[in-house]
């Protein structure tokens, strides 16, 4: 069990790391596609550096007038 934690964990860092190396953390995400495209960068972990470039597309819905 202590041994898939660390995998985890070790998992997550390295898309922490891809995610500085795109840039992602420079400004403040301007929408929810900014802040899914980071979440799924990190999610990706090492597959980041095999080719992956996930990207995320969403649409909120605008308030009513």
């Amino acid at each position: 069990m202590r041994l898939i934690s660390v995998l985890v964990v070790v998992w997550l860092v390295i898309g922490v790391v891809a995610a500085l190396q795109r840039g992602y953390f420079k400004s403040s995400p301007e929408s929810c596609a900014n802040v899914g495209t980071v979440a799924v960068t990190i999610l990706a972990g090492p597959l980041n550096y095999l080719g992956a470039n996930p990207k995320v597309n969403c649409a909120l819905p605008q308030p009513s007038k």
